[in-house]
């Protein structure tokens, strides 16, 4: 599958994170959008993080 999914951070330092999905063929790169955070109560930018990985049980 193409698709990945990515962790969304904030770069406010709030700690608040959105999850989505990235075709990693289309965008090789670091994403970065400008989104809101709650948190901060304004529009900043979010940089992406990968996911953690599972915990093992």
């Amino acid at each position: 599958m193409a698709r990945d999914l990515i962790r969304l951070v904030s770069t406010a330092g709030t700690g608040y994170e959105y999850v989505t999905s990235k075709n990693r063929r289309t965008m090789p790169g670091k994403l970065k959008l400008k989104k809101y955070d709650p948190r901060a109560k304004k529009h900043v930018v979010f940089e992406e993080h990968k996911m953690p990985s599972p915990k093992k049980r």
